[in-house]
């Protein structure tokens, strides 16, 4: 999950939970499921929400938090968009490939600069390798991230 995306990552996770029970039920009818993940997609709707995030009165909102969202967390993720950031029809072509592929794989991840981070989740079963990454990325070393995305 990324912060600030709490909904949109728990729908996210959701959808990966249902591909890893419907896996095992498919393979008994000779049935391929395959879970494309991509990395941010570059789109008319990622560029409205920060707009509208721009735009928005935050005076309702705690400070601390405020200052985190308008501070570090639009920066960065502006950030992530324009440097990492896929077209749609890029994960169209990585769609279609795993479609045509002869044993289509569970899962595809369709940005390789994401592969270090879904490591750390596996690697540490606890999550604390992972959430102190994506802390000390947030938190600590935001401008370090920032340099890097350019």
């Amino acid at each position: 999950g990324i912060v600030f995306n709490d909904i949109y990552a728990a729908s996210k996770f959701a959808v990966e939970g249902f591909c890893e029970s419907l896996v095992v039920q498919a393979l008994r009818f000779n049935v391929a499921i395959s879970l494309v993940e991509p990395g941010p997609v570059t789109t008319e709707f990622e560029a409205k929400v920060y707009e509208e995030a721009e735009r928005a009165d935050y005076s309702r909102t705690d400070p601390e938090t405020a200052d985190i969202f308008t501070k570090l967390y639009l920066r960065n993720s502006k950030d992530v968009f324009a440097s990492l950031g896929q077209t749609p029809e890029d994960i169209a072509e990585h769609t279609l490939r795993v479609i045509e592929a002869a044993r289509p794989p569970f899962r595809h991840q369709t940005n390789v600069a994401y592969t270090p981070m879904a490591a750390l989740k596996h690697a540490d079963p606890s999550g604390a390798l992972m959430t102190d990454a994506f802390y000390k990325l947030v938190f600590k070393y935001d401008a370090v991230l920032r340099l890097s995305l350019h």
